[in-house]
């Protein structure tokens, strides 16, 4: 079935989720709010452990249901807190396989955060050093088989950018632009996952879509998308940078318009 939806849901991520039709969207890209008391609008971000994990395996079930056969799932996490280490990318990795989901890739992101480290634990002591994890995972599953069904035609990605993204130690920079979002995606992060995984013309789905990054990159690369998130503030400024993607995508066909001519 082919869901054919481009938009910005404002609401609860369970019950937009819910009305997605089952077996349309091709690629889910997110990063979860991490339970580490984060400033989120209108998301409390620090909820006793388990209940956060029961919330969330209900949001993965329906990330499931909603992805076509073959579809993927890129799960951005990392390890949360050096006093009380929480492996929070071991619990979900569970929660997915445990729910059927099959495990493809575990992608290093290497964020390049160490330049103003103050975290040292024993300095100089094997006492009780610190490791202060300067990478995130994306954590990469499908739906039922490893093969996503679709025309070569619309197979986008270049012999380049397939043997880079291939690798998967991708050494990209945090985004510094936060457009009031404490977390954000880079630009490149979401444009590797999209290219790597997708053709043009899917369906991308960001259930905690923040301000917007991955419905931006997704009609940049001719996708569509699917953002939700359950913050006003956050999803007016994802209408506004995808008002601005679309103008400079308008422009840039006229400009190829008038060199034709």
């Amino acid at each position: 079935m082919q869901f054919k939806y481009e938009g910005i849901k404002c609401g609860d991520v369970l019950a937009e989720l819910g009305k997605i039709p089952s077996n349309s969207v091709h690629l889910a890209i997110t990063s979860p709010p991490y339970n580490v008391g984060k400033d989120y609008d209108n998301h409390n971000d620090k909820m006793n452990y388990k209940e956060y994990l029961k919330w969330l395996n209900s949001v993965w079930k329906e990330t499931k249901r909603v992805l076509v056969p073959g579809g993927r799932f890129c799960l951005n996490i990392a390890p949360t807190g050096i006093k009380d280490f929480t492996p929070i990318h071991h619990d979900f990795i569970a929660q997915l396989r445990k729910i059927g989901m099959i495990f493809r890739a575990e992608i290093v992101w290497y964020k390049q955060t160490m330049l103003k480290r103050t975290a040292w634990g024993s300095f100089k002591s094997p006492s009780n050093p610190h490791i202060v994890p300067s990478w995130e995972y994306v954590l990469v599953f499908s739906k039922f088989q490893p093969k996503l069904e679709g025309e070569q035609k619309n197979a986008d990605i270049t012999p380049e950018e397939f043997m880079k993204f291939s690798d998967g130690f991708w050494q990209i920079p945090p985004e510094t632009q936060r457009n009031g979002h404490p977390a954000p995606f880079p630009e490149e992060l979401i444009y590797r996952l999209i290219k790597f995984y997708s053709y043009k013309g899917n369906t991308v789905l960001d259930m905690f879509g923040g301000t917007g990054t991955v419905a931006v990159v997704a009609k940049k690369t001719s996708r569509n998308f699917i953002h939700i998130d359950i913050s006003k503030e956050y999803c007016k400024v994802a209408e506004k940078r995808l008002d601005s993607a679309k103008e400079k995508l308008s422009q840039a066909k006229l400009n190829i318009i008038i060199d034709e001519n």
